[in-house]
C-alpha cells in the first residue's frame, strides 16, 4: 500500500474525514432522514444497480416464501412486483444508512452500544466470547456490518484482525483504516490476509472476516437461497488450518438507532476429505447466512453486487455494472 495519492483523492479524503466529523455533531434523527433521502436518490438514479439488486432480492425472497420464512412483506415481494419494489427501495435506504454509520463510527460509544444494541442469542455470545483462545467471527453485508467490531471491542477488550479489500484510492484507504483502528480493529490488506489471520489465530486472538460474496474469483460453488453461489473458502480453511471456534454474526437494524445483534456456531465436519470439510463448513455457513437475511431480506445489500452467476448473463441488463 503506498502512501501517495493524488491530488483529488487527497482532498476526497479530507471531505470525507470532515464529512464524518460534522455527521458526529449533528442530531442523529437528522442524518438518518438525510440518509434515507439519499438511498431513494440512489434508487431513482442508479437503474442498473436496481436491476441487479431487483434480481437477486426476487431469488432471495421466493426462496423465503418456498420455505415459509421471513417477514410477510419479504414473502409478498416473491410474486407482488410492487412489494418487490418497495423491498428494493429499502435496501437502498439501508445500505445508504450503512455508509452513514461508517462514518458515525468515531463517536460511537461503548455505552451507545449497550443502550441500543440487543442480543438475540445471549448464550452463544457468552459461550464464545467469555472465554479466552482464539475465535473465528464470519460477517455478511448485512445491516450494521461496524457494529459486531464495536460490541466484541466493548465485551471483551480484545482487538480482532480482519482482512479490508484495499480500494485504489491510498489516502482514503488510510482513513478507513485510521476509523476502524480506532474502534479496536487490526486491519489487514487481502493479499497478506491467510497469512496474517492465521498468526493471529495462533496466538489465541479473534478474527473476523465478511465472506457471503465471493470477490477474488476462487470461491467455491455453495448451495445459497436455492441456487450455487461461489462463497469464500478462506474461514473453512482457517477453520481447518486453525482449529479455532467459528461463528456467524450479524447485527440488524430495528429503528431509528435501534439494533438487534445475533451469534450462530458454524461446526467444521469432524470427518471426511479435506475438500469434505471445507465444502461441509460452507454449507453450513451458507445455511446460517440464510437464516441472518430471513430476519430483514432488505438489509442484506450484498444484493447490489454479484452473487449468483446464472443471475449475471449477459442477456439480462446489457451495460448494467
Amino acid at each position: 500500500m503506498t502512501a501517495g495519492g493524488t491530488a483529488v483523492q487527497h482532498l476526497r479524503a479530507a471531505l470525507v474525514a470532515g464529512a464524518s466529523w460534522l455527521a458526529c455533531r449533528l442530531p442523529e434523527g437528522l442524518l438518518i432522514g438525510l440518509a434515507d433521502a439519499a438511498g431513494e436518490l440512489w434508487y431513482r438514479l442508479a437503474p442498473g444497480r436496481a436491476a441487479r439488486g431487483r434480481r437477486n432480492l426476487r431469488r432471495v425472497c421466493e426462496w423465503l416464501a418456498g420455505e415459509g420464512l421471513g417477514p410477510t412483506a419479504a414473502r409478498a415481494a416473491a410474486h407482488d412486483p410492487a412489494a418487490l419494489e418497495r423491498l428494493l427501495r429499502s435496501a437502498f435506504r439501508h445500505q445508504a444508512r450503512y455508509y452513514l454509520e461508517v462514518a458515525l463510527t468515531p463517536a460511537v460509544s461503548p455505552a451507545y452500544i449497550r443502550r441500543r444494541l440487543v442480543v438475540e442469542t445471549p448464550e452463544v455470545v457468552d459461550e464464545l466470547l467469555d472465554r479466552d483462545g482464539p475465535l473465528i467471527i464470519i460477517g455478511l453485508h448485512f445491516g450494521a456490518l461496524e457494529l459486531p467490531a464495536l460490541y466484541l471491542a466493548d465485551r471483551t477488550g480484545r482487538i480482532p484482525t480482519a482482512p479490508m479489500e484495499t480500494i485504489d484510492d491510498p489516502p482514503l484507504q488510510r482513513w478507513f483504516e485510521r476509523t476502524r483502528g480506532s474502534v479496536g480493529v487490526r486491519i489487514v490488506g487481502l493479499r497478506e490476509a491467510r497469512r496474517e489471520l492465521l498468526a493471529a489465530l495462533e496466538r489465541g486472538e479473534i478474527v473476523g472476516l465478511v465472506a457471503d460474496r465471493d470477490i477474488t474469483g476462487g470461491g467455491i460453488p455453495t448451495p445459497l437461497f436455492g441456487h450455487p453461489a461461489p462463497l469464500p473458502a478462506g474461514p473453512a480453511l482457517l477453520a481447518l488450518e486453525s482449529g479455532a471456534p467459528t461463528c456467524v454474526a450479524a447485527v440488524r437494524r430495528t429503528g431509528r438507532g435501534r439494533y438487534r445483534g445475533r451469534m450462530e456456531r458454524v461446526e467444521l465436519p469432524a470427518s471426511g476429505t479435506r475438500r469434505e470439510r471445507v465444502t461441509g463448513f460452507l454449507a453450513a455457513e451458507a445455511a446460517a447466512f440464510e437464516r441472518v437475511v430471513a430476519t430483514a431480506p432488505d438489509q442484506w445489500w450484498a444484493i447490489f453486487f454479484p452473487i449468483w452467476p446464472d443471475l449475471e448473463a449477459p442477456a439480462h441488463s446489457p451495460g448494467e455494472r
